[in-house]
């Protein structure tokens, strides 16, 4: 049978992933204590084995006790010494997007009291999660994602886990607006000709053909696009072999606006021609 523990800090989807598990026909339980996992499964795999056990994924969350917790890694061995395919599947996001989650919804973080604030409860739940966080394949960072693009990713997960695939996502940002979490790589296109100092481009986008057209006819900009293509399709293979699910590459500029964006949309469209699985997305235009 199949496994996947989903865990992860609250706000960050975890809600959200084991719906895309049950619409995927997974069969799925939130919030089951630890220690009911392998009385659970030995049921499961027992004589009278019911087909819906076959793939199952069950959430824990700082709900559980922290003792409970820190025993996770042998919980997570007495399952595969039983033969039990199991994955950790870990979601997690910046402080500052959770807050900013739980402040659009109202909803009360599950740690909040008195005593803490709601900064201080995510970091603490963050703590607490820890050993469950240090088993999962590669974390899933839903900071820059909507509810439709992690329900995306943890598709993707399952079907490039299983078909031995790597999904690609190339990430525009602005410096200013700070450096994004839980990337692989960062390349830095502020020294490229910027179209912000032309003040007919000034409030269009790197997609708008105008600015495409402007960037397009300077040199070092085909340059760039060139040379950070060229690095990845060297390198890209070597995360494949190493059975990488999930690679996040961010392209950065002073906004956000233009440079960033327009290299995103040229990387976007030549990998997509010999690469397993291609996103894109531009933090600033939220997009």
């Amino acid at each position: 049978m199949k496994l996947v523990i989903v865990s992860g800090l609250s706000g960050a989807g975890k809600t959200v992933a084991l719906k895309q598990f049950e619409d995927l026909g997974w069969y799925c339980i939130d919030n089951i204590p630890l220690a009911l996992i392998e009385p659970l499964l030995r049921r499961a795999l027992g004589e009278k084995a019911d087909k819906r056990y076959e793939r199952m994924a069950v959430g824990i969350d700082a709900r559980e006790t922290a003792a409970q917790i820190r025993r996770f890694p042998s919980y997570l061995a007495k399952l595969r010494e039983k033969g039990v395919d199991v994955r950790v599947l870990f979601l997690t996001a910046d402080d500052d997007v959770i807050m900013r989650r739980y402040s659009e919804t109202r909803r009360k973080h599950p740690l909040s009291s008195a005593k803490l604030s709601l900064l201080e409860a995510v970091q603490l739940e963050r703590k607490l999660l820890q050993p469950i966080a240090n088993f999962a394949e590669e974390p899933l960072d839903t900071s820059h994602m909507n509810l439709h693009d992690a329900r995306e990713a943890v598709y993707q997960r399952l079907s490039e886990q299983a078909a031995g695939k790597l999904s690609v996502l190339f990430l525009s940002f602005g410096f200013k607006n700070g450096v994004p979490s839980g990337v692989d790589y960062i390349f830095d296109v502020r020294c490229l000709p910027n179209p912000h100092w032309d003040p007919t481009l000034r409030e269009l986008t790197g997609r708008d053909a105008k600015v495409e057209t402007w960037l397009k006819s300077h040199t070092p900009v085909t340059a760039m696009v060139t040379d950070i293509a060229d690095f990845l399709e060297k390198w890209l293979p070597a995360f494949r072999a190493q059975d990488r699910a999930y690679l996040t590459i961010a392209i950065g500029c002073t906004g956000g606006q233009h440079r960033s964006v327009y290299i995103v949309e040229r990387l976007a469209e030549h990998f997509a021609r010999h690469t397993d699985q291609i996103m894109h997305k531009h933090r600033e235009l939220q997009s």
